[in-house]
C-alpha cells in the first residue's frame, strides 16, 4: 500500500460499513461513477480493516489495474503488485521443484492462485471496469482456491461473481463535499474560506454532483477564480476543470478524461441510450425512457424493447443513477456532469432535434392522458405523477415554445392547467400560457368572432387540431393566463381592464358546452374581473342548467359549488346556496374528486356559518382539510384551517390560546404557498389579540396588511384594514383619531368587489363609529349630542346589515360596549328614541352623521 499525500475527508461512516463488510464477505466491490473516490476509499478501508485485526497475517496488497490495456495480462499485473512475478514457491517435494523449474507449464492465473493459496491476505483490485471479465475470472479463481484471501475491488460496474457484495460509493453529501472543497481550496489558495461565499461554494459542490475528483479539480481553479466566478462557469466544466495532478493517471487529470474513460467502454447501443437520456430533466421512468431513447421509425440498433436491458447495463456501469420514487417505481437519472457530457455526444451524433421532439411528444401525451384523470378517483396518483415529472414537462414546454410548435404548446398548457391550479403552480400557469399565446393570433382581438358551440375538448385527441379546435385552444390559453391573476384583484371593474375583458366576454354566450368544462369554464373568471356580478350569476346559472342537460357530471358539480358560494353572499339566497353545496358534494363524492369534495364542503360550511351553525361549519372545514391534505393541495390547507379555527372559537369549542396557535401555524404554512390565506389568517389573528388587550401586536398586523394591500392596489381589503386600525384607536383610548379613518373607509363603500366579498363591512364600520362616539361622549361637556349619534349609528348598523350574515362575537362585544356608553350618557328613553331613529336611516344618511 502506498502512502497518501493528501488528507482523507469524510466517509467515516462508509469506512465502518466496509470494515464490517470485509469481516462478513470475501468479495466486496466498491461501485460508483468515475471520480467518486473509490480508489482512496478502498485504500483507507483496507488499511483500517487490517489495523483492527482483520486476520490477514500476510498483509494488505494493492493492485492497480488502470494501466492494464490487455485483459489477458491482468494476472501478471497482480503478480507484479504482489512481488511474485518471478518466484513462486510451491513446496519442497520433487514434484513441486519440477513444477517450479517449468514455469511455462502454468499460466499466470494458476501461478497467482498457487502463490496466494497458503496465505491469509487482503487483495485490493483497483479499477476493474475496463478489464471486467478478466478481473471477475481472477477474483472467482482466488475465492475458489485460496481460502485465506479476501478481495476488495473497485469498479464502475459489478464483477458479477457468486458471493460478491456490491457496496455503492455515493457522491459526497453537501456538508462533506464542502469540507473537501475547503480543504483542497485552502491548499490551492492559502486563506480560502467557504464562509466567504457559502452560496457559491454550495452551488459548486451541488453542480459537480458531490464527486470528489471533480471538486478537487474545481479547487485547483480557485487559484485564479473566485467561488462565484467558478460556479458561473460550470456550464463549460469540461474546458474549465483540466488542472489535475501531473502525477496521477491521465484519465484523472481532467474531468472530461474521467467521463471519456467510461464512454470508451460502452458499445454503440449503450452510447445511443446514454446520450439520448440527456434530454430529460430530473430523470424519468422506464416507459418514458423507452419512448424517447429507442430509435425512431426509421429503424436502428436500439428498439424500444432493448432500452430496459441497455438502461440496466448503464446503471451497472455507474453512468445512470437508479432510485425508487415515492410510488415505488424506479426512476433513472444522470449526474449533472454525465448529463453535460452526454448532451455533447448527442450533438455530435446529430440527433438532438429528433430526440427532443420525441421527448416533447412523450410528455405531451403524458399530460394529455393525465388531465381528465385529475377529476376522478385517480386524482392523487396522477397529481403525484405530474409533480414528479414537472421539470420534464417544463422542459418540453420550453422546447415547444422555442421551436414555435404552437399546437404542441397549446396542448401541453391546456392539459396542465388544472394540475397547476390544484398544486398552486400559478406562476407556471401564467408564464407558460402567456408565452404560448404569443405563438398565434389573438382570437379575442377585434373583430371578435363568436365561438361556435363545441362538444369536443381541445385535448381529447393529440395534434393536429381542426381549425375550430385550434381557435378554441388559443382562447383557452388566454383564459388560463387570465385565471391566474388572483392576487391582482384590483383589476375587477378597473376601466383600463374593461377593454381587455370586452373581447373575451363577446366571444362566448351563456350556456355554451365548452364553458361547462375546462378550460372554457375559466370564462367565468373573466366575467368576475369585469365587475358585472349579475352577469356572473346568470352565466353560472346557465352553466348549471347546460351541464345538467348534457350529462357533464363534473361540470355540473363544479358549477354548483361556484353558485353556492355566490349565493352565500347574496341576501335572501342562503337556503339556495346550501342546497347547491349539498348537491355538489354528492356529485363530487360519486365522481371521486377530493378537490371537489373539499370545495363543496367549504361552500356548505360558509352557508352554515351564515346561519350561525359554527360547530357544524367547523366540522365541514375539518373534513375539507383532510381531503386537500391527502390530495397534496398544500396551498388550500392553511385557508381552510383558519376558517375552521374561527368557526370553533365562535362556537365556543376552542380555547382562545389554541385558536391563536392554529392561526399562527396557518400564517407560517401559507407564507409561501398561499399569500391570500396568510393575509386572512393575519386579519383573524389581529382581531383576536386586540380583543385580548394586545393592541400593539394587533396594530402591527393590521398596519402591515394595510401596507401590503395598498401596494397591491387591493382597495377593498386596504379599506377593511383602515376600519380595523380605527377600532384599535378606540380600544387604545383615542376615539377621535379613529373617526376620520372610519369616514374614509365608509366613503369608499361603492367598490364593486367590496359588495361581492364583504357586503357586511359597512355595518361593522358603522358599529366601530358608534363605539368611538360613545367613548367620546363620556369626556365631552355636551356629551349627549355625541351619545345620540352613537345610538343612531347602532340602529343604522343593524338596519343596513345583510340579514343572512350572523353577528360575530367581536361585533357583539363592540355593540354592547357602545350601547352601554350611550345609555350611560343619554338614559334609557333617549337612547331608545335615538336608536329607533337610526334604524330608519340609509347607509348614506348614517355615514353623514360622522
Amino acid at each position: 500500500m502506498r502512502a497518501r499525500l493528501t488528507s482523507f475527508v469524510g466517509r467515516e461512516g462508509d469506512l465502518e460499513v466496509i470494515r464490517e463488510d470485509l469481516r462478513q464477505h470475501r468479495l466486496v466491490t466498491l461501485l460508483g461513477p468515475g471520480g467518486a473516490g473509490k480508489t482512496r476509499l478502498s485504500q483507507e478501508a483496507a488499511e483500517a480493516a487490517a489495523s483492527d485485526g482483520g486476520g490477514w497475517a500476510d498483509g494488505v496488497w494493492f493492485a492497480e489495474l488502470a494501466p492494464v490495456d490487455d485483459p489477458a495480462t491482468v494476472p501478471e499485473a497482480v503478480l507484479t503488485a504482489l512481488g511474485a512475478r518471478e518466484t513462486v514457491v510451491r513446496g519442497t517435494t520433487a514434484e513441486g521443484v519440477r513444477a517450479a523449474t517449468d514455469a511455462a507449464a502454468f499460466d499466470p492465473l494458476t501461478r497467482l492462485s498457487e502463490h496466494c493459496a497458503p496465505r491469509r491476505m487482503l487483495l485490493v483490485l483497483d479499477n476493474c471496469e475496463h478489464v471486467i471479465g478478466a478481473a471477475a475470472l481472477l477474483a472467482d479463481t482466488l475465492l475458489a482456491h485460496c481460502p485465506g484471501v479476501t478481495v476488495l475491488a473497485t469498479s464502475r460496474e459489478p464483477l458479477a461473481v457468486p458471493g460478491e457484495l456490491v457496496r455503492p460509493v455515493e457522491p459526497l453529501p453537501d456538508p462533506v463535499a464542502l469540507r473537501l472543497l475547503a480543504d483542497r481550496g485552502a491548499a490551492a489558495r492559502p486563506g480560502f474560506r467557504i464562509d466567504d461565499d457559502p452560496e457559491a461554494c454550495a452551488e459548486i459542490c451541488r453542480r459537480l454532483d458531490g464527486l470528489p475528483l471533480a471538486i478537487e479539480l474545481a479547487a485547483a481553479r480557485l487559484r485564479m477564480l473566485t467561488p462565484r466566478g467558478l460556479a458561473d462557469r460550470l456550464d463549460d466544466r469540461f474546458r474549465l476543470l483540466t488542472s489535475g495532478s501531473r502525477t496521477v493517471l491521465p484519465r484523472q487529470q481532467t474531468l472530461r478524461a474521467v467521463v471519456d474513460w467510461s464512454w470508451d467502454l460502452l458499445d454503440a447501443p449503450e452510447r445511443a441510450v446514454l446520450r439520448r437520456l440527456s434530454v430529460f430533466a430530473g430523470g424519468c421512468d422506464l416507459g418514458l425512457a423507452e419512448e424517447v431513447c429507442a430509435d425512431g421509425s426509421g429503424g436502428g440498433s436500439v428498439g424500444a424493447r432493448d432500452v430496459a436491458a441497455l438502461l440496466g447495463s448503464l446503471v451497472d456501469k455507474s453512468l445512470v443513477v437508479a432510485a425508487p420514487a415515492a410510488d415505488g417505481e424506479m426512476r433513472y437519472r444522470l449526474l449533472e456532469t454525465v448529463g453535460e457530457y452526454a448532451a455533447e455526444r448527442l450533438d455530435e451524433a446529430g440527433e438532438r432535434a429528433e430526440v427532443e421532439h420525441r421527448h416533447l411528444v412523450a410528455y405531451r401525451e403524458l399530460a394529455r392522458t393525465a388531465d381528465p384523470l385529475l377529476r376522478g378517483p385517480a386524482q392523487r396518483t396522477w397529481l403525484e405523477r405530474l409533480e414528479l415529472e414537472h421539470d420534464n414537462l417544463r422542459t418540453a414546454l420550453r422546447r415547444a415554445v422555442a421551436a414555435r410548435e404552437e399546437q404542441e404548446a397549446l396542448c401541453l398548457v391546456l392539459s396542465l392547467a388544472w394540475f397547476w391550479q390544484l398544486r398552486d403552480h400559478r406562476a407556471d400557469a401564467r408564464a407558460w400560457a402567456e408565452a404560448t399565446a404569443t405563438l398565434g393570433p389573438n382570437p379575442f382581438a377585434d373583430p371578435v368572432e363568436p365561438a361556435p358551440p363545441l362538444y369536443v375538448g381541445c385535448t381529447d385527441a393529440p395534434p393536429p387540431m381542426s381549425p375550430e379546435l385550434l381557435t378554441e385552444a388559443r382562447r383557452g390559453v388566454r383564459l388560463v393566463a387570465l385565471s391566474n391573476v388572483e392576487s391582482d384583484m384590483h383589476v375587477i371593474g378597473a376601466p383600463e381592464y374593461q377593454e381587455r375583458m370586452r373581447g373575451i366576454l363577446a366571444a362566448y354566450g351563456e350556456g355554451q358546452p365548452q364553458n361547462c368544462r375546462l378550460p372554457g369554464a375559466m370564462w367565468l373568471f373573466a366575467i368576475l374581473l369585469s365587475g358585472d356580478f349579475e352577469h356572473l350569476h346568470r352565466a353560472v346559472d346557465a352553466c348549471v342548467e347546460r351541464s345538467r342537460e348534457l350529462g357533464y357530471d363534473w361540470g355540473l358539480a363544479h358549477a354548483l359549488q361556484l353558485r353556492s358560494k355566490i349565493l352565500n353572499d347574496r341576501t335572501g339566497r342562503l337556503h339556495e346556496g346550501a342546497r347547491d353545496a349539498d348537491e355538489s358534494l354528492e356529485l363530487f363524492r360519486r365522481i371521486g374528486d377530493s378537490w371537489g369534495v373539499a370545495e363543496a364542503l367549504s361552500g356548505r360550511a360558509e352557508a352554515r356559518e351564515r346561519r350561525g351553525e359554527f360547530a357544524l361549519a367547523a366540522e365541514d372545514y375539518r373534513q375539507a382539510v383532510e381531503e386537500v391534505h391527502v390530495l397534496g393541495a398544500r396551498g388550500d390547507v392553511p385557508g381552510l384551517r383558519v376558517r375552521m379555527a374561527e368557526a370553533l372559537m365562535e362556537a365556543g369549542e376552542l380555547e382562545v390560546a389554541e385558536g391563536e396557535r392554529m392561526l399562527r401555524q396557518a400564517i407560517a404554512e401559507a407564507h409561501k404557498t398561499n399569500p391570500d390565506a396568510a393575509a386572512f389568517a393575519r386579519v383573524q389573528l389581529g382581531t383576536r389579540v386586540a380583543r385580548a388587550g394586545r393592541t400593539a401586536e394587533a396594530r402591527e398586523l393590521f398596519e402591515g396588511l394595510q401596507a401590503d394591500f395598498r401596494k397591491g392596489a387591493l382597495l377593498v381589503f386596504e379599506n377593511m384594514m383602515l376600519g380595523q386600525v380605527a377600532w384599535l384607536d378606540v380600544l387604545e383610548g383615542r376615539p377621535a383619531d379613529g373617526l376620520p379613518k372610519l369616514r374614509t373607509a365608509l366613503a369608499r363603500r361603492d367598490d364593486p368587489l367590496a359588495r361581492l366579498v364583504a357586503p357586511q363591512m359597512p355595518a361593522i364600520q358603522l358599529m366601530y363609529a358608534a363605539l368611538a362616539c360613545a367613548e367620546m361622549a363620556r369626556d365631552e361637556p355636551a356629551g349627549t349630542v355625541r351619545a345620540a349619534v352613537a345610538a343612531r349609528l347602532i340602529g343604522a348598523s343593524e338596519a343596513v346589515r345583510p340579514s343572512d350574515f350572523p353577528v360575530l362575537s367581536v361585533e357583539r362585544e363592540v355593540r354592547a360596549r357602545a350601547e352601554a356608553g350611550a345609555r350611560a350618557v343619554l338614559g334609557d328613553a333617549a337612547y331608545e328614541s335615538a336608536y329607533a331613529e337610526g334604524g330608519g336611516l340609509s347607509l348614506e344618511e348614517a355615514t353623514a352623521l360622522l
